[in-house]
């Protein structure tokens, strides 16, 4: 069983919304994508969404983007982005998904030998930037959400098991210095953290960064080139 990620697709079938509007390197993403996903994934295989799978206003018409994710091979596990408005209550998101795939939210799911859990986070704080009021109270309740996910990611763990965290929001701020949120996910070890968000020239889009001995790994589609992001293979 092997783990691979990719985030931020943007999924529109119900009412197609053209990405290339972002710029070249949205034309024809879905078919690189598609193309990665099948020359790498087999069926017992897992693919981490990190975030912003589709541009619905509700579960409904999200309903047909999930479905579009349904046709590949793999385990799939979905965490909810910014951009997600169709996801509002957890429990109608897993009551519509189809088998095999499965939505974190401040919890965990064990597939296999791997347990991976999440929870969406919030902007990390820059350096000599004060933050709002209400910013930080959004990012201090994320601390605890994540740190819920990787409690209940812990009691399914057993010996020779992989912990993997995923988030929405980058864990650090454009420094890549630790945060409260790698403090937390630093006390759990786990194998790799991916995450999302970040688009465009203008990003710090570094693949891969190392912070007390955890690898993060970034899956934004369009700053991966459109391919899935090996994990654990």
């Amino acid at each position: 069983m092997r783990v691979f990620a990719i985030s931020d697709l943007h999924l529109s079938v119900n009412n197609p919304k053209p990405m290339n509007i972002f710029g070249p390197v949205w034309d024809n993403y879905l078919d690189a994508i598609e193309e990665s996903w099948k020359e790498n994934v087999r069926d017992d295989d897992i693919v981490l969404i990190a975030g912003d799978l589709s541009w619905a206003m509700t579960l409904e018409d999200a309903k047909s983007d999930i479905a579009y994710l349904n046709r590949f091979n793999g385990h799939k596990v979905l965490i909810r982005g910014n951009h997600d408005y169709w996801w509002k209550s957890i429990t109608a998101v897993r009551a519509a998904l189809p088998e095999k795939t499965y939505a974190v939210q401040n919890d965990a799911v064990k597939i296999g030998n791997v347990v991976i859990c999440g929870s969406r986070l919030w902007t990390t704080p820059e350096p000599n930037k004060e933050q709002t009021p209400e910013n930080k109270k959004i990012y201090d309740r994320e601390v605890l959400r994540l740190a819920m996910s990787l409690d209940a990611a812990k009691k399914l763990m057993t010996e020779g098991d992989f912990l993997v965290v995923m988030t929405h929001y980058p864990p650090f701020n454009s420094t890549f210095r630790p945060s409260a949120y790698t403090e937390v996910i630093s006390r759990y070890a786990p194998a790799a953290v991916v995450y999302g968000h970040l688009h465009g020239k203008g990003s710090r889009a570094t693949a891969e960064v190392t912070l007390d001995g955890v690898r993060y790994c970034l899956t934004s589609c369009d700053l991966v080139g459109n391919k899935l992001v090996p994990i654990l293979v």
